[in-house]
C-alpha cells in the first residue's frame, strides 16, 4: 500500500512563497505520475500540475508561471514550488499517485497540506 505524506503548507501573504513536499512510500516511486491538487471550501477538487514518471509537467491555466512542480525519485518524493501567491490560491492541497501494474491502475491520496494566503 502506497502512504503519501504532504508538508509544507502554512499562513502567507499575498506575493510569497512556499514549497510543498511529498514524500511517498514503497520502492516504485519512479513509475508514477504525481499531481497536485487542491480543494478551496465550497469547491470542486480540482488539479493544479502533475508531472509524469518521465518528467512531462501540465498545469491549471490559473498557476500557470507561478508554481512549479518536481520529482526526486531518489527520495521518493515530489514537490510543488508556490510564488507570487494570491489569495484565491488558498486551499486545502493534496498529494496524488497514479500508476498502471499489469494493466491495472491505481491511485493514492495523501492527508492534505493547507495553505491560506492572506494579508
Amino acid at each position: 500500500q502506497v502512504q503519501l505524506v504532504e508538508s509544507g503548507g502554512g499562513l502567507v501573504q499575498p506575493g510569497g512563497s512556499l514549497r510543498l513536499s511529498c514524500a511517498a512510500s514503497g520502492s516504485i516511486f519512479s513509475i508514477f505520475t504525481m499531481g497536485w491538487y487542491r480543494q478551496a471550501p465550497g469547491k470542486q477538487r480540482e488539479l493544479v500540475a502533475a508531472i509524469s514518471s518521465r518528467g512531462s509537467t501540465n498545469y491549471a491555466d490559473s498557476v500557470k508561471g507561478r508554481f512549479t512542480i518536481s520529482r526526486d525519485d531518489a527520495k521518493n518524493t515530489v514537490y510543488l514550488q508556490l510564488n507570487s501567491l494570491k489569495p484565491e490560491d488558498t486551499a486545502v492541497y493534496y498529494c496524488n499517485a497514479q500508476w498502471v501494474v499489469l494493466g491495472s491502475r491505481y491511485d493514492a491520496w495523501g492527508q492534505g497540506t493547507q495553505v491560506t494566503v492572506s494579508s
